[in-house]
């Protein structure tokens, strides 16, 4: 059982930066790789970027490509969305993802824990 808990979200300008964490519970978050999706309005949920349960691998959507880094320290069972150059086209309710495996998926079906979302909103 992992429960998470996303934070960091607000309102930001075009071009600024925003990070966002994910805090994870339970003894086995190393055991989990970790995604980052979002969701605008009228829109389905996209994913943004993810990693291995050891955070060596990391791979992103090419419209967040040179401007998010996802990152995660597991001594504090926490997983990172670094967004700098942030656009309107950002803005979104953006959710973090756990799956049981070493490796990730850009496929939200394949993330078995959500957290309850954190809104980012960048203005004109």
């Amino acid at each position: 059982q992992v429960q998470l808990v996303e934070s960091g979200g607000g309102l930001v300008q075009a071009g600024g930066s925003l990070r966002l964490s994910c805090a994870a519970s339970g003894r086995t978050f190393s055991y989990y790789a970790m995604g980052w999706f979002r969701q605008a309005p009228g829109k389905e949920r996209e994913f943004v970027a993810a990693l291995t349960w050891s955070g060596a691998s990391t791979y992103y959507v090419d419209s967040v490509k040179g401007r998010f880094t996802i990152s995660r320290d597991n001594a504090k069972n926490t997983v990172y969305l670094q967004m700098n150059s942030l656009k309107p086209e950002d803005t979104a309710v953006y959710y973090c993802a756990a799956r049981r495996a070493s490796s990730y998926s850009i496929d939200a079906d394949e993330y078995y824990y959500w957290g309850q979302g954190t809104q980012v909103t960048v203005s004109s």
